[in-house]
């Protein structure tokens, strides 16, 4: 499995001279919904029906939901880690921070050892987008995605 990547045109916000850079970005390929991930799942050869696979997905949401809520970082095995964060805007004194100074609240994930090593391990190479391709997809697409057919994990 090869990780594919764009080149992009972009002005960098802090550069004062606005100029034009190229940076490399991850291949935008789409989005897997729930209701496909859930037939992944089922697919992979484990003998679990959809129906159970989605209660222990929704479990599992709620369950990270309460968690999270409670300030607990929740670990996921090889998977990662989710845990809250969120910035605050510095004040002059102790008294000044409060709640309405806190903003980007956000769930920050820290992948396991198995992704981190897939990462690793894994090759990367440049995508080219056709100019005339209205499917936006170029050479190095291989015209099969996980969910429309049956699983391809290579």
């Amino acid at each position: 499995m090869a990780l594919k990547y764009v080149v992009k045109k972009t002005v960098f916000g802090f550069d004062k001279t606005k100029t034009t850079k190229y940076v490399a970005r991850p291949l935008p390929a789409g989005t897997v919904n729930y209701s496909a991930l859930c037939d992944q799942v089922t697919k992979l050869g484990i003998v679990v029906p959809r129906s159970v696979v989605r209660m222990v997905i929704d479990s599992l949401v709620e369950v990270l939901e309460y968690n999270l809520a409670n300030h607990m970082s929740v670990k996921l095995g090889d998977f990662g880690t989710l845990r809250l964060r969120f910035s605050c805007k510095s004040q002059d004194s102790e008294e000044a921070v409060n709640a309405e100074t806190l903003r980007h609240r956000k769930i920050i994930f820290t992948p396991g050892a198995s992704f981190k090593n897939m990462f690793r391990d894994v090759s990367i190479r440049k995508f080219e987008i056709s100019k005339n391709n209205e499917t936006g997809l170029g050479s190095g697409s291989s015209g099969s995605h996980p969910g429309n057919e049956g699983i391809s994990l290579e």
